[in-house]
């Protein structure tokens, strides 16, 4: 299988919630499962967003589930659709970048942000959300905070993240998850 099918697969049989076919039905409207996940960090490739959400979701699994402590359904939730916000958010262009063994100047692709609804980022995620499958409290932190300090609130001096993940060990499990993937799973899958 693909990403899509995987992603699709494992969202569909372990969410049961009124909404989740609405809301597979609407991201294949989108670009999501061709979208990067960056414009140049991790996962800035065509289905770099599908593939760095199973990579979250994986790396929850393998590092952080507890079996008994952590409920499946909200896991897969929170892993596959942290970044549901990038979904129409990038677009293709071209860059000109200096060849090191010719010097000459060359196009090459790259990734644009070009937000259409510039709500944040975790949030953003969490309310497009919740135009179909509602959201236990748990589940809606964990994916507003999933960025964590390189959320901008956090690095403007919000207290509002350390009460989350005092709050909510899901949301502390989503960031670690996040970074492992991000940084360890996909480590040259971006332009750097």
């Amino acid at each position: 299988m693909g990403y899509q099918e995987d992603f699709c697969s494992l969202l569909s049989s372990q969410v049961q919630r009124h909404g989740v076919d609405k809301l597979l039905e609407w991201l294949a409207g989108t670009d999501f499962f061709r979208a990067p996940a960056s414009t140049r960090f991790h996962g800035a490739c065509e289905q770099g967003l599908v593939m760095h959400s199973l990579n979250v979701y994986q790396a929850y699994m393998d590092r952080f589930y507890e079996e008994g402590v952590d409920n499946l359904e909200s896991v897969t939730l929170c892993t596959l659709l942290h970044d549901l916000c990038k979904a129409n958010y990038y677009k293709a262009g071209t860059r000109n970048v200096k060849n090191e063994a010719t010097g000459q100047w060359e196009k090459v692709p790259t990734f644009n942000v070009e937000d259409q609804f510039p709500y944040g980022h975790g949030e953003k995620s969490v309310f497009l959300i919740e135009r179909f499958v509602r959201l236990k409290p748990a589940e809606a932190v964990a994916i507003r905070w999933h960025m964590g300090g390189f959320d901008d609130a956090a690095r403007g001096g919000s207290w509002a993240i350390s009460q989350a993940y005092d709050a909510y060990p899901m949301a502390v499990k989503l960031h670690m998850a996040d970074l492992s993937a991000t940084y360890l799973m996909e480590k040259g899958t971006g332009r750097h």
